[in-house]
């Protein structure tokens, strides 16, 4: 888990990655920290690692009181991702392509949501990657924090 935007004790939001992790200790650690409400931002919410489509994600975190909410207009398309894990150019051209996908009307209405739900509940962003810094849900966290005029931003990784 990495990139909390702070607003409150347990209110904020913070950007997860699942890839190798199991469901168990995925939601486990999501209940220690906190998190009320998790929010994918996977165009798709599908995956081929057990436990992480939409319907089982679904019932795993709801045994821990934890809510779900798929978010597919923040959603990165497929023709837009190799450039997340390619060099710093083409890292850079990804990351700007999918900032100007985040001003169409519903992305702006979705982060508006999201940031209001920011200030009274924990959220955590949730795609695959771990790496933050080679997700969309990194941009995604930014477009955030300039809604969140009270969140400070960490760029250290949250533990």
């Amino acid at each position: 888990m990495s990139a909390v935007l702070a607003v409150g004790n347990r209110s904020g939001i913070l950007g997860v990655g699942y890839e190798g992790r199991s469901i168990d200790e995925f939601v486990a650690d999501l209940a220690d920290r906190g998190v009320a409400r998790l929010v994918d931002v996977r165009m798709t919410p599908i995956s081929r690692k057990k436990g992480f489509s939409k319907s089982a994600l679904c019932q795993a975190l709801a045994t821990r009181g934890i809510s779900y909410e798929h978010r597919r207009e923040l959603g990165n398309p497929k023709e837009n991702r190799p450039g997340f894990g390619g060099d710093a150019d083409e890292l850079a051209a990804a990351q700007a392509a999918y900032a100007s996908m985040l001003r169409r009307a519903e992305s702006a209405a979705a982060l508006d949501a999201l940031a209001d739900v920011a200030q009274t509940e924990l959220i955590a962003l949730l795609c695959f990657e771990a790496d933050e810094r080679r997700c969309h849900r990194q941009v995604v966290l930014r477009a955030l924090e300039e809604r969140l005029p009270t969140a400070s931003a960490s760029t250290r990784p949250a533990r």
